[in-house]
């Protein structure tokens, strides 16, 4: 078994580690405390080509592995789990499926645009009602002669303020079963609500979105009627692999600061690097985050290979954020009351993780899904 980087791979993380250390780090308090939109950090990462990792060079991407993609929003998480979030969005879920479902004129006007970063989309699942219980979505969209009317609310819809386009989830058809809808900005019936003030991740923006009568051409549903929750079951293992990834970027970013600040804090005499109780948190979190990155990374390869990996993106997305959020934690002790202080990164380290537990699936829910898999198997 070969657990060694491709040369492609090194030199991605490379490329992005630096402008983590470079670009995002020296901002990342300022970017957090203005808890708006990253736009400047946005777009620097699309001069990078992250949107576009996933997707294919006819669309404008550079179809990278899966394996690459995780680095990288590993490396980009470690400086700002905020603009690591809205870079999710943008590369991941807002854009899937305009790529696969979408046609030759939503790839050329929004789906190239977005991977450049000119264009912003987001995806509208949660309702106030529905969050890991898809059956519970009731927006509907009832057909008409040239196309469907939605009507419907969705909760905690990342980027909405900032959005271009929204591929919204709703059921249709005499089935009433979930179908993918492409609306874009300014559409009659679209109302984007209040910014949901969150306890972390603070300068990726939160929001309500209502539609009311909301008119979509036909040409904007994306798939056929009641394919919705199968398309989004193609998706799930990746969404849960990178919400994984993303928890390892934080856990470093939390378990380095540690490192540093037990090194130079000196009590009763010494470095407190230097005491066993201090010693044992650093090899817990330091072990944590090895399971952790292997768990990850493992995942993220079966998806390469094109196996099976349900069971394992459920369990690295488990592990990953579960130990990171421990991580973050056992840092801030080390910092002790320093660790409560707004001049240190960690208090947002502590903040941001916890965000990283719901997305992709609790760790409830995601505990189901692998006793499942391991009976059936």
């Amino acid at each position: 078994m070969n657990f060694a980087l491709s040369v492609d791979q090194q030199l991605v993380r490379e490329t992005f580690a630096r402008f983590c250390d470079e670009q995002i780090r020296p901002k990342a308090a300022a970017i957090d405390e203005a808890k708006k939109f990253p736009r400047e950090s946005f777009l620097a990462l699309a001069e990078l080509g992250f949107y576009g990792l996933r997707y294919p060079e006819s669309v404008g991407g550079s179809r990278m592995d899966f394996v690459s993609y995780c680095l990288v929003i590993t490396e980009i998480a470690r400086g700002s789990l905020s603009l690591a979030a809205v870079a999710a969005m943008q590369s991941l879920m807002g854009t899937h499926f305009l790529y696969t479902l979408g046609n030759d004129d939503i790839h050329v006007r929004l789906l190239a645009p977005a991977l450049r970063g000119e264009k912003i989309g987001t995806i509208c699942i949660t309702e106030p009602n529905a969050g890991s219980d898809l059956s519970s979505i009731s927006s509907t969209a009832d057909k008409v002669d040239d196309g469907y009317v939605l009507d419907g609310q969705k909760m905690w819809i990342t980027s909405a303020t900032v959005a271009d386009f929204f591929t919204v989830f709703a059921r249709a058809g005499e089935g009433r079963k979930l179908t993918i809808f492409l609306v874009e900005k300014g559409a009659p019936g679209l109302t984007v609500g209040k910014t949901i003030e969150k306890m972390g991740v603070w300068a990726s923006p939160t929001s309500e979105l209502s539609l009311e009568q909301c008119f979509v051409p036909m040409d904007h549903r994306l798939g056929d009627e009641g394919d919705g929750e199968a398309e989004l079951r193609k998706i799930l293992a990746e969404v849960r692999i990178m919400t994984g990834a993303l928890a390892l970027g934080v856990a470093r970013a939390a378990l380095d600061d540690a490192l540093v600040y037990a090194s130079g804090r000196e009590q009763f005499g010494k470095p407190i690097n230097r005491f066993q109780a201090i010693q044992h948190k650093l090899a817990e979190m330091g072990t944590d985050l090895e399971a952790a990155t292997h768990l990850v990374h493992y995942a993220a390869w079966l998806k390469d290979e094109d196996r099976p990996h349900a069971g394992e993106a459920a369990m690295a997305k488990l592990f990953a954020t579960e130990a990171a959020t421990a991580i973050c934690d056992k840092a801030s002790r080390i910092f002790a009351s320093y660790g409560y202080a707004m001049e240190y990164p960690i208090q947002r380290y502590l903040r941001d993780v916890r965000f990283t537990l719901f997305g992709g699936g609790t760790s409830e829910i995601l505990k189901q899904i692998i006793a499942k898999e391991m009976t059936t198997s």
